[in-house]
């Protein structure tokens, strides 16, 4: 298959493309390296070195004997998405090239709207490049599993059967976003189910948790290949704040209560998620919702799990709590549906111990690169 993965320079779409390619698929990468460059506006980095996007694809060769193609330009710039679309011939085209992080569209006035329009324009930019270019290409678009807010209902998978004033219906299921960022997939949604609607675009629209892990298969085999790991408070999870506060003798810091519950799922159920979402493409005209994720965690369980492996390797990690910077509920409750992705095959790859001490090992080789300084919140909701 004839697979684009755009954003494919990125945590989630280097692998991605990595693993796609192994499968024997024709994978090509459109990424406008916007990511590195914004972590020099940061002053930020990741935990272990990367490797130039040029320097990744050639040792992916030379290992595999496996060519990715790569497209250097901004989604945002149709004349160039065209070409990619031109000179591609897309059956698939996997959708990672949006600017992910919430506390960055928080900054101010300008990442609000940087985060809005890269996300929702470049979005709409693929759309028509669909229908103009490649209309059988099924779209696999990453959303967010935080488009859906801490509703007081389970939160089934993109739609809900309502009943009022006796009738009902089938619809989307309400958002309630946390952030501008997690805003801008809301509208990507609503855009994506109306293109499907009146062009007869297929898309499946993944809704993903919190991604943790390091390696997959692919990225293991040479350090060139390496992927990113984030840190700092506005592209570090919580999960890999609390690792990277443990290798460097920092406290772990929970934002307020710690009773967030979020979803959760391996980095390497990211990649199969795809393969699978590509293998078993939507209907023509259909905008299908998988929530994507394997498990929930509160963040205060996230730091209790993080402190028991790190006494195992002789670390004292202890636990703060901090003011929360975000204006969210704490205390509220969590039940997500996850099956569609499960009936198709997947099966899960669950945050055990040993996983997280591979990660924090990982973590100790390198921590001599981590800015100490950008291991603490500094941007406010408020």
């Amino acid at each position: 298959m004839r697979i684009v993965v755009a954003g494919g320079d990125g945590f989630c779409g280097w692998p991605t493309a990595l693993y796609l390619s192994k499968q024997g698929h024709e994978v090509s990468i459109v990424d406008n390296l916007v990511r590195r460059k914004i972590d020099e506006e940061l002053h930020s980095n990741s935990v272990t070195p990367i490797a130039s996007l040029e320097e990744r694809v050639q040792k992916w060769k030379e290992l595999t004997g496996k060519e990715i193609k790569t497209f250097v330009g901004d989604l945002n710039h149709y004349d160039f998405l065209r070409q990619v679309f031109i000179q591609t011939e897309p059956e698939a085209f996997v959708h990672f090239a949006e600017q992910r992080s919430a506390p960055y569209s928080m900054i101010d006035r300008e990442h609000a709207v940087y985060t809005q329009s890269n996300n929702v324009l470049g979005n709409l930019n693929v759309l028509y490049a669909i229908k103009e270019y490649a209309p059988d290409c099924h779209l696999i678009k990453l959303g967010t599993m935080g488009e859906y807010g801490t509703p007081n209902i389970d939160i089934e998978e993109g739609y809900i059967e309502i009943e009022h004033n006796g009738r009902k219906d089938t619809l989307p299921y309400p958002k309630q976003p946390g952030s501008f960022y997690h805003l801008s997939k809301v509208h990507d949604s609503h855009n994506i189910m109306f293109a499907c609607k009146v062009w007869g675009i297929k898309a499946t629209d993944l809704n993903q948790g919190v991604v943790y892990g390091l390696h997959t298969n692919e990225t293991e085999m040479d350090p060139i290949l390496n992927n990113r790991i984030d840190y700092d408070g506005v592209y570090g999870t919580a999960l890999n704040r609390f690792l990277i506060q443990a290798a460097i003798g920092h406290d772990l810091t929970v934002y307020g209560s710690g009773s967030q519950t979020r979803a959760f799922l391996n980095i390497k159920d990211t990649v199969r998620c795809v393969e699978i979402a590509a293998n078993n493409p939507a209907d023509k005209g259909e905008f299908r919702v998988f929530n994507q994720f394997t498990e929930y965690f509160t963040v205060q369980e996230l730091a209790d799990k993080v402190k028991v492996v790190a006494d195992k390797l002789g670390i004292q990690a202890n636990i703060a709590h901090l003011e929360n910077p975000r204006v969210e509920t704490e205390e509220h409750y969590y039940h997500a549906v996850n099956t569609k992705l499960r009936d198709l095959g997947l099966e899960p790859n669950l945050l055990t111990d040993n996983v997280l001490e591979n990660i924090l090992e990982t973590v100790i080789k390198y921590k001599d690169r981590v800015i100490k300084e950008n291991v603490l919140p500094s941007i406010s909701w408020k």
